[in-house]
């Protein structure tokens, strides 16, 4: 893309820190506010100083900040403006040497990491609002899930030390924990129906649940990360974002580490993902005897996890690219 304007763009909860760029140069800096009027009042001006400002010669760089960019993507994805939305540490490490810090240095660095990085950055693809649903219920249910541990574990740890005040927190918690419990089921029964509705999401979950040990709560967090496969569509690369893609560790002859993952990953799809490999090992012939194997033959028993975590999701993806479910004797057919 021949991009002439590069916009670097700092995002907090109440406020908009920007800086454009004509190539390298700075145009114009401002700090507004995270709204839609103030934003529209900030393009309009853009517009009336630059005749040329056209959407097709624009790249805007913004870090992932959560909800707090739904205003900004929102505005911008009407325009059609070309997005790259990148994590701050990326960011951050692409940078160099960095000396002092304020939200307008951040909205420069930003602009001039979009700039630097132009050749290879991946633009944004919007989410549609069945994603964007799902994706706040999973979190949700992520929360209701950790409330019910919040009042279930002290209980059960007291158990053994005072018996007496154990059960008298249970009782007094009873009837929270009870309704937590039918909230959660009314979450995951709503995430169920939406998916059942969309022709798309019920044939990805489909597919995807047809993987031996892949659950429900699994599938649809894969489906939501990759924006249904369509950020990341290879097993590799998926593999990398949940940390569970082994890298090797050398250099020269003096340092031979051990392979190992990288510890910058999405660790709530690690966690699913192990859940659904242990599920795998013990329901799964096929997955049972690899494991039994290879621990036979010596190797460490969570690099074994590990590497029935990665045939998981190659075999997700697989699937998803042929567009079929997973079937154990699958063959070829020659055409």
């Amino acid at each position: 893309m021949n991009w002439k304007y590069f916009i670097g763009i700092d995002v907090s909860k109440l406020s908009l820190d920007i800086c454009v760029l004509a190539g390298k140069e700075k145009v114009k800096v401002a700090t507004i506010e995270n709204d839609p009027k103030a934003l529209h009042a900030f393009w309009k001006d853009m517009c009336r100083s630059c005749e040329d400002f056209s959407t097709s010669e624009i790249l805007c760089c913004l870090e992932h900040t959560g909800i707090y960019n739904e205003h900004l993507l929102s505005f911008l994805s009407a325009r059609k403006v070309d997005i790259c939305l990148e994590n701050p540490t990326h960011i951050k490490l692409c940078g160099g040497l960095l000396r002092g810090k304020n939200d307008q240095i951040d909205a420069w660095r930003i602009a001039m990491y979009a700039y630097r990085e132009k050749e290879s950055l991946r633009l944004w693809e919007a989410p549609r609002s069945v994603i964007r649903t799902l994706k706040h219920l999973s979190a949700l249910r992520n929360r209701l899930i950790n409330a019910k541990k919040m009042l279930s574990v002290p209980g059960n740890e007291i158990k053994g030390f005072d018996k007496q005040a154990a059960k008298l927190m249970i009782s007094l918690t009873k009837n929270t924990a009870k309704q937590i419990e039918k909230d959660l089921k009314a979450v995951e029964g709503q995430m169920h129906e939406i998916i059942q509705k969309d022709s798309t999401l019920k044939r990805l979950f489909t597919i995807t649940t047809s993987v031996g040990g892949v659950g429900p709560i699994t599938a649809i967090a894969i489906i939501i990360t990759t924006n249904e496969f369509k950020n990341i569509n290879q097993a590799q690369k998926y593999a990398c974002y949940a940390g569970i893609a082994p890298f090797e560790h050398s250099s020269g002859t003096s340092v031979r580490g051990k392979t190992r993952v990288s510890h910058k990953a999405n660790k709530s799809v690690k966690t699913l993902l192990h859940m659904a490999a242990l599920t795998a090992i013990r329901y799964n012939t096929d997955m049972k005897n690899y494991y039994d194997r290879k621990v036979n033959e010596g190797k460490n028993k969570m690099l074994v996890i590990n590497a029935v975590r990665n045939k998981l999701v190659h075999r997700i993806f697989a699937c998803v690219n042929q567009n079929r479910p997973y079937e154990k004797n699958y063959h070829y057919m020659l055409v």
